[in-house]
């Protein structure tokens, strides 16, 4: 099923939320960094990131367009964090969850989250394979701020 609506603007990424507070993360003893690198990621997403990954997902998704305009609504989309994972060297997200009052607006709210769980791993994606290129002289996306264990030398 192709969704057929208009582009929405790209989340605002307004975060923060401690490193630890997110699922996929684990913290150590040590105290996080609060570099999520939001800022340099919502000016990729302005630069087309955020319409290629949209336009990739609405062709997949199963959310009707009525569906989707009840997220637009709610706000949901404006809810997405993306952020830097400096451990991982790869572009997390998080996908809204739906409260008890908006999950009594849809049909089906497991699958409104299933689907903007799809829209955030797309967007992880085309992040990384389309607009954050590595260079093969460097690691990572933002090599210059390199958090990792240094290189053995012995």
């Amino acid at each position: 099923m192709t969704l057929d609506v208009e582009v929405p603007d790209p989340p605002s990424l307004r975060g923060p939320q401690s490193r630890g507070e997110y699922d996929a993360i684990d913290t150590t003893d040590q105290e996080p960094t609060d570099d999520y690198r939001r800022e340099e990621l919502r000016g990729v997403l302005g630069e087309g990131a955020w319409r290629d990954a949209f336009e990739e997902w609405a062709e997949h998704t199963l959310l009707t367009d009525a569906e989707f305009g009840t997220v637009r609504e709610l706000g949901l989309l404006d809810r997405f964090d993306l952020y830097w994972v400096p451990s991982d060297d790869e572009v997390g997200y998080r996908a809204p969850t739906l409260s008890a009052d908006e999950r009594e607006a849809f049909d089906d709210p497991d699958g409104i989250e299933a689907e903007l769980d799809s829209l955030g791993r797309v967007l992880s994606e085309v992040l990384e394979n389309d607009y954050l290129l590595r260079d093969e002289d460097e690691f990572g996306f933002f090599a210059d701020d390199y958090t990792g264990e240094e290189e053995f030398e012995g």
